[in-house]
């Protein structure tokens, strides 16, 4: 994807830095920056030509920064996780975010969702003045350093630097620090940079990773070709969607998503796709229920549908009683039989209560986030790996998820600002 932010220059001679961070998205930037204001010596490696390209794509169609809903909610979106995230969402939260972004220029408003944006929607200028900052700070950028893991034939035996193997379009190339900030990202939009590949090269060394799963997801449906052919593309709304998880919890959720030729995507769905895919991986398929019309009550759709048609068919019965016409018709012809769509007490009930079975999440290269990564167990407060001593973890690559809604961003600066803390720490320590 071409960039509009300035790209960071390779550097072809590498000075031995404090700390090594590894990833260049906005978890692994912040981690720079924080170490940077600290004094410390900060270099970014990235296996992409340019940093940020995940943080590009997300704001293309409008930068969403993070959510203004108040914080007891805002902390319940991280669902499991959220006891380990709430200390590091406390020292950089929501508002501490925009205020950050103010800093760097960059005005903010709160749309009508709650969600923040800048004021001009883009992300290329907040990244441009971004990285203005960092390299006024001193931070090196290495571009084109794919991570490989570590070097155990550097020959230093007191354990007091890391040795980090890279590749480079000059061959590989090893990097010693004193601590480290790994910000790898997880395994959606490998084109980007977040590959997953880093999972083997922690796992060898004996971290515990949870393994990496679609979130914020779209999901196959098996459509005839008909509605396929007729529907990929089009919007199902106003809908709401009706499932139970895996613990009998009753989600239900009102909003719109797409139609696709595979399945169903859009922000109703990815707002669900948690419970949904844990649904799928318990029992090879989940059972959601869409009520085509959340407007109104049991009740009223039975009134209507039962008042008498006369002459006028079924389809035209639906359409002046209830709206029903379009997409929400033909789901109605693909979910239910030609008796079911006959029996007014089952069409009734199937108009708040539509079955549609869902099959599989997309693969994971194509969805908007990764759930699954090191686990909360295999680190300290700081983030700290507990088997590799000043070796920190950051961002998606954390075993966490939220949806979207600027929660994804909002946590990964501040794990980058938590880990970037635990490395200042540990220089102090071992100074």
């Amino acid at each position: 994807m071409p960039s509009t932010a300035t790209p960071a220059r390779d550097h072809a001679t590498h000075a031995t830095p404090d700390v090594a961070v590894v990833g260049g998205g906005p978890a692994g930037l912040m981690a720079a920056e924080v170490l940077a204001a600290q004094g410390a010596s900060v270099a970014v490696y990235d296996a992409m030509p340019s940093v940020g390209r995940k943080f590009l794509m997300a704001g293309k169609g409008g930068m969403n920064l993070t959510h203004a809903e108040p914080e007891p909610a805002f902390l319940g979106r991280y669902g499991a996780r959220a006891t380990q995230l709430a200390p590091m969402l406390a020292g950089f939260g929501a508002q501490a975010l925009r205020d950050w972004v103010h800093g760097l220029g960059i005005e903010t408003f709160v749309g009508s969702s709650g969600r923040v944006f800048p004021t001009d929607m883009k992300a290329a200028p907040m990244l441009r003045a971004w990285l203005h900052r960092l390299r006024e700070s001193g931070v090196q950028f290495h571009m084109r350093h794919r991570w490989l893991g570590w070097d155990d034939g550097d020959g230093d035996s007191d354990g007091a630097r890391h040795a980090l193997r890279f590749a480079t379009p000059h061959g590989d190339t090893v990097v010693h620090a004193r601590a480290v900030v790994l910000a790898l990202g997880g395994a959606s939009w490998a084109r980007l940079g977040s590959d997953g590949a880093w999972v083997p090269r922690l796992a060898e060394r004996g971290i515990e990773i949870a393994p990496l799963r679609p979130a914020n997801c779209g999901f196959d449906v098996a459509w005839s070709a008909d509605f396929a052919a007729r529907f990929a593309g089009a919007p199902v709304k106003p809908v709401a969607i009706a499932l139970n998880d895996r613990d009998g919890h009753a989600h239900y959720r009102q909003g719109e998503f797409v139609i696709s030729r595979d399945g169903i995507e859009g922000s109703l769905v990815y707002a669900l796709s948690a419970p949904i895919r844990d649904r799928i991986e318990a029992d090879g398929e989940a059972i959601i229920h869409l009520d085509l019309l959340p407007s109104h009550s049991a009740g009223q759709v039975s009134a209507q549908v039962e008042h008498p048609r006369g002459s006028r068919s079924l389809s035209s019965h639906l359409q002046s009683r209830l709206g029903i016409t379009g997409v929400k018709a033909g789901l109605l012809r693909e979910c239910l039989s030609r008796d079911a769509m006959l029996d007014p007490g089952t069409l009734a009930v199937s108009l708040k209560a539509l079955p549609l079975r869902v099959l599989r999440p997309r693969p994971i290269d194509e969805v908007i986030s990764s759930a699954g990564g090191v686990r909360f167990e295999a680190m300290d407060d700081s983030l700290m790996l507990r088997a590799l001593p000043g070796v920190f973890c950051a961002g998606e690559m954390l075993d966490w998820e939220a949806p979207t809604g600027g929660y994804l961003l909002t946590a990964c600066f501040a794990s980058g600002r938590t880990a970037a803390q635990g490395a200042a720490a540990y220089l102090q320590q071992q100074a």
